[in-house]
């Protein structure tokens, strides 16, 4: 099974989302083709309704923790309430390109 489908698993389990996106942006990011390190992660769960900002992202990080600890290098998150998503249509922003390199790279 691919990371990727890993984690869509893994947060389906968890969050029974109303809607998940689990984009892979390895082939942004100065990586090997083929690479799954880089994540985008777009998911719309009842169970963020009580929680602020940074509780949503450190639920999913606790949810994925092994993955953050091996195969995964970044992960970038959209999370929202069911009634933010439909109230958004959908539209989320897109990620930044790549700006390469590295702070040791200086």
């Amino acid at each position: 099974m691919s990371i990727q489908s890993t984690i869509e698993s893994m947060l389906t389990r968890e969050l029974d989302p109303v809607h998940l996106e689990v984009i892979n942006e390895s082939s942004m990011h100065n990586v090997p083709p083929g690479s799954e390190s880089h994540f985008r992660v777009i998911a719309a769960s009842a169970r963020f309704g009580d929680k602020s900002l940074v509780a949503r992202h450190r639920l999913i990080n606790e949810i994925l923790a092994e993955l953050l600890r091996g195969p995964i290098h970044a992960l970038s998150l959209t999370t929202l309430t069911p009634d933010e998503w439909f109230e958004r249509g959908g539209d989320v922003a897109a990620s930044p390109p790549c700006l390469g390199g590295s702070k040791a790279d200086s």
